[in-house]
């Protein structure tokens, strides 16, 4: 009896080559296999599997017991089946923006889909100011689908109230209710906060009974709102790119929420990048066309996801309700509103919270670094406080630009 189907453990490089010659069927017989831990996230443990001669390779993904930014986070591996039956699922209803997934094993823990070794992390190739004209295409081809097609909008109700059961995910679901709802917004123990931004936080989101408040809304909007099967946590370390191709990896956050959470983090995550270039580019042309093309491109996100989202209703809507006049704007305009918050709460949390973003701890200048980190909470709380009244692309800009200009 191979090691491998006894039970579970946390496996090592060599036990990857082991568990690929004995348990996988991906490899020639005579295959020349090496294998490398490659994983830098803060949950799971990612191998690369690769055939020397063929140069065929693949990716083994496994869950561990408690999550690897900190033991104080003990996390079912059955993230791991999540992950594995929702890149099935999103492969179907948007292919060609997820990998493919060959095999789910339910003792080990883990999960063997594509490499994408020819494609780059996007915050990585964000930071290195490069530009992907084709991203806002792809992404909101990829949430209006996803999002939609869950939704109770298209599918038959039992069956998505199946889908719901499914993805109950209340490990992973409770640190985002801590890490993004509720511990940034106070001094916690947990947080990590530069020094040069606490004084800050203290004043303008801590002490703020107005921000609380408002945040306490959202996180049991949070917890009760079962909308749409969301990736769950689409931030731009979530997605691996290259300049014809887009592709969504890391969806063991996946459950039953608000829409607007996915686009809320990949706006967030976008404003980051912005805020970077901002504070770390010397050439100011270089600097003003760089952010000339990531503000194009939080524009076209927010548009064309509207229009995108529209023109799906209109093709699949299936529920008798749905045809309502107005009510595909009613609808709309709540996954607008939640956007805007989830994309304040998360520029929050990613500057006071345990798990931060390199686009701003990278800033080597502290003061342009501090500077940075105050424009971001800024925008952050203007997202929350305004969130009903943010409709567009250049809404949200606009309050970005704003704070740039008021925080010298």
């Amino acid at each position: 009896m191979s090691k491998f189907s006894k039970g579970y453990f946390t496996m090592k490089e060599a036990d990857v080559l082991e568990y690929a010659k004995d348990v996988l069927n991906c490899f020639d017989f005579d295959a020349v296999l090496s294998c490398k831990e490659i994983g830098d996230g803060n949950l799971n443990y990612v191998f690369r599997i690769a055939d020397e001669k063929s140069g065929k390779s693949i990716i083994l993904k496994q869950a561990g017991p408690c999550a690897r930014i900190s033991e104080e986070f003990k996390v079912s591996p059955d993230r791991n089946r999540i992950e594995s039956e929702i890149l099935q699922l999103q492969y179907q209803l948007a292919e060609g923006f997820v990998p493919k997934v060959f095999k789910y094993d339910p003792i080990m823990n883990c999960c063997i889909m594509e490499d994408l070794s020819d494609h780059v992390i996007m915050r990585k190739a964000l930071m290195e100011y490069k530009k992907f004209p084709l991203f806002a295409d792809h992404i909101t081809t990829f949430m209006a689908r996803t999002l939609l097609l869950t939704s109770d909008v298209v599918m038959d109700h039992k069956a998505k109230k199946a889908l719901v059961k499914n993805f109950i995910n209340p490990e992973l679901c409770e640190i985002t209710e801590d890490l993004v709802y509720t511990e940034p917004f106070f001094d916690c123990s947990r947080n990590d906060v530069f020094s040069a931004t606490r004084e800050y936080a203290k004043r303008e989101l801590w002490a703020d009974e107005t921000l609380l408040l408002e945040t306490a809304k959202l996180k049991f909007e949070f917890m009760t709102n079962a909308q749409s099967l969301l990736h769950g946590d689409l931030h731009t370390g979530s997605i691996f790119i290259k300049e014809d191709s887009t592709k969504v990896i890391d969806p063991e956050f996946a459950f039953y929420g608000p829409a607007g959470y996915d686009v809320g983090n990949v706006i967030a995550n976008l404003i980051f990048a912005y805020e970077h270039a901002e504070a770390a580019l010397e050439d100011q042309q270089q600097k003003m066309d760089y952010k000339g093309w990531l503000e194009e491109t939080i524009i076209q996100v927010m548009d064309l996801f509207v229009q995108k989202f529209m023109a799906l209703w209109k093709e699949h809507g299936t529920e008798r309700t749905s045809k309502y006049k107005g009510f595909d704007s009613y609808y709309l305009d709540n996954i607008l509103r939640d956007t805007a918050a989830v994309a304040g709460c998360e520029l929050c949390r990613r500057i006071l919270g345990i798990a931060h973003v390199k686009d701003i701890t990278s800033i080597e200048n502290l003061e342009k670094r501090a500077r940075a980190e105050k424009i971001c909470l800024s925008i952050g709380k203007t997202f929350i406080l305004q969130r009903g009244t943010l409709k567009s692309g250049r809404d949200f800009m606009d309050i970005v630009k704003n704070w740039e200009e008021k925080i010298k």
